[in-house]
């Protein structure tokens, strides 16, 4: 089971990632782009996912098309919320105590491709996962 220091881990690993807090708790971003998040239950979202999102930790993610979201969420629904808010799409929202450490570094790690500019993106092509401070997909 993955937990927030997991994810710090591996966002910190990651070439121009930051944390930051916000209201909704810790967030993380690359050049001033979201890519993971603490969800909150906010009243926007729908009161079956708010009343997950009260009771156990979600991390959202932002994702590179709306079918891998919808991929994730079909492939496992107990593990990925079908739905948020509207906003920041497209993304997917996990709970954090059904992930392992590897699928976390997997998450995070393409979430932050998606939102990272190019030259940051070769940097870490360049030195690998394993040299970044990751684990690599082998591990």
């Amino acid at each position: 089971m993955a937990n927030l220091d997991d994810l710090r881990r591996t966002a910190a690993g990651l070439p121009g990632s930051e944390e930051r807090a916000t209201t909704g708790g810790a967030a993380w971003f690359v050049r001033g782009k979201l890519y993971a998040w603490e969800c909150h239950p906010w009243p926007s979202i729908p009161d079956e996912m708010r009343a997950i999102i009260a009771a156990e930790l979600v991390v959202g993610v932002k994702v590179a098309d709306p079918i891998d979201a919808l991929a994730l969420v079909e492939m496992a629904p107990d593990v990925f919320l079908r739905t948020t808010t509207p906003w920041g799409e497209p993304k997917v929202a996990f709970r954090m105590a059904d992930v392992d450490e590897q699928h976390l570094t997997e998450l995070v790690t393409e979430a932050w491709r998606v939102q990272a500019p190019k030259y940051l993106r070769a940097r870490f092509d360049e030195v690998g996962p394993e040299n970044a401070g990751l684990p690599s997909r082998g591990d």
